[in-house]
């Protein structure tokens, strides 16, 4: 097992029934709760959940103030109140150009990732092999999960985990209880076995590996599980060693476990609004000293054609129009990155429901609001 000494925080891993199925609330309840729940626990999921918390290091990476953004106030307030923002900042050459909190929310406070956390682990695969504990994404996720021969996952590439294209059969829907997002963590698993590997390895195959492109949470899980075998490390632990440390993040982070003690690759770090937008930053200069060479201009290029024009995913990060990318999660969290501009748009919301091409609709065109706010 990794050393978590370096990472655990006063959160602890309760054992008791109780915690477990609070734990197994990762993936099915925290979809249905009501909106009262979600604005009061999405700045405050270390009060309900286990955890690891991330150490930020001494030195933090400086966010001075730019200009302020030349845009109506009341269009920033407008959306934020009828989208249930409570965190919205624009970076543009490093600096602040507006920074805005709203239903409790603030500076000092933390809020829930969702899939915004998945970027945050493909970056992990990145470090991972910088520093040699993955020699290449074309190796078989076999080799670092062999609890996996014999499933679906026989000939899967990690690219192919890191693109979604693995070709096993998934429902990613969050509005369906007995979808396979939902019920990942329902099921008991033997004492020692890994809940997500448990359930992933009992998956069909819907099409050969490469060939098709599924939205899959339970993969970006495992993602997460073949960077803790590699390394030796929780992903708490390794994120405070390549990333919080030497960057510069100003705050703690905090990262729920499964039943198991395993971070969740695919979700559930919380972090503070200026921290998602320092990893935009991050992003953005290309990681040198903390990821391989070249690792975000590969995992931020389109690689998967996800059935929309313009749009597609990388090594868990959703690629747009105009050379734009981002990470994105439900209930509208996101990091949008404009490199053409310099621009880092961070977003952290509860909205009413999980996701919906309306509210995604939405939330594009308040960006590019900013967006040309900011070209002025």
């Amino acid at each position: 097992m990794p050393d978590r000494s370096a990472s655990r925080g006063p959160i602890q891993i309760a054992s008791n029934p109780a915690d477990s199925a609070r734990q197994q609330q990762i993936g099915a309840s925290i979809l249905f709760w009501d909106q009262a729940k979600r604005d009061a626990t999405f700045p405050a999921m270390e009060t309900v959940f286990p955890g690891d918390i991330v150490k930020r290091g001494s030195r933090v990476y400086p966010l001075p103030a730019g200009t302020p953004l030349p845009i109506d106030q009341a269009t920033v307030d407008g959306y934020m109140a009828k989208y249930n923002t409570a965190g919205l900042i624009v970076l543009q050459d490093g600096k602040v150009r507006l920074e805005r909190y709203a239903r409790g929310y603030s500076a000092q406070g933390r809020y829930t990732s969702f899939s915004v956390a998945k970027s945050f682990t493909s970056t992990l695969v990145g470090a991972a092999i910088r520093d040699g504990y993955i020699k290449s994404v074309e190796e078989p996720v076999t080799k670092y999960i062999p609890e996996l021969a014999g499933s679906g996952y026989d000939g899967v590439s990690i690219a192919q985990l890191l693109t979604m294209t693995s070709g096993v059969k998934w429902n990613e829907d969050y509005t369906d209880p007995k979808s396979d997002v939902a019920a990942m963590y329902a099921r008991p698993v033997p004492a020692g076995d890994d809940p997500t590997v448990a359930y992933m390895r009992t998956l069909p195959r819907a099409t050969a590996p490469g060939e098709k492109w599924v939205y899959k949470t339970g993969e970006t899980n495992l993602i997460g599980v073949l960077v803790t075998k590699a390394t030796g490390k929780s992903l708490a632990s390794y994120l405070s060693e390549k990333v919080w440390r030497p960057f510069g993040m100003e705050r703690d982070a905090f990262w729920m476990v499964d039943p198991s003690g395993q971070d969740v690759g695919g979700c559930c770090l919380s972090v503070s609004l200026r921290d998602y937008a320092r990893m935009g930053v991050l992003a953005l200069s290309g990681g040198k000293n903390i990821v391989a060479p070249g690792w975000f201009a590969e995992a931020t290029a389109a690689k998967a054609d996800v059935g929309r024009p313009g749009f597609g995913y990388g090594y868990q990060w959703w690629t747009y129009p105009d050379g734009r990318y981002g990470a994105q999660g439900i209930f509208g969290q996101s990091i949008l990155i404009d490199p053409k501009r310099r621009i880092v748009i961070a977003m952290s919301s509860a909205w009413p429901r999980a996701t919906g091409p309306d509210l995604s609709a939405s939330r594009a065109e308040f960006q590019q609001a900013l967006i040309d706010a900011a070209s002025k």
